[in-house]
């Protein structure tokens, strides 16, 4: 009878012969393989928006209007706490409504709103939709 547990070939072998040599080094491409990948993620920038058109707003502007719409700039619509389920349509604690929404106030517990974007392209939204609007235009001319 055998020592070993298993008659396998290759089990517990103890010479030289039965075990598979290495064929070639490692390149230095399979060694990258392994290992956290390089991110590639796009810039952020953080921008204000106009409530009702989405117009990018100046930097640093917390009163006057709209330039495309006409919006109040310092109005409920435009603040961080605005939320149509809460109280009083604001997340903070007021005493009492403020109405009209769309209308400039002079609310203490006002901040403006501001999203993190990501930044996808050089050339703005804008432009790529007018292209896109003269290129169907073009079809269509005599």
């Amino acid at each position: 009878m055998s020592d070993r547990k298993y008659r396998q070939h290759g089990y517990q072998d103890s010479s030289e012969k039965s075990r598979p040599q290495a064929t070639a080094p490692k390149t230095r491409t399979q060694d990258n393989t392994y290992g956290p990948r390089p991110l590639n993620m796009p810039g952020a920038r953080t921008v204000s928006r106009c409530a009702v058109c989405g117009t990018v707003l100046n930097a640093g502007t917390e009163s006057g209007k709209c330039a495309k719409c006409g919006l109040d700039i310092h109005s409920c619509k435009m603040c961080t706490h605005f939320d149509p389920a809460s109280r009083f349509e604001c997340r903070q604690t007021i005493s009492q409504r403020v109405i009209p929404k769309d209308t400039a106030n002079n609310c203490t517990a006002y901040l403006i709103k501001q999203a993190v974007e990501r930044e996808t392209g050089s050339s703005p939204v804008s432009g790529r939709v007018n292209d896109a609007r003269q290129a169907f235009e073009n079809l269509f001319k005599k």
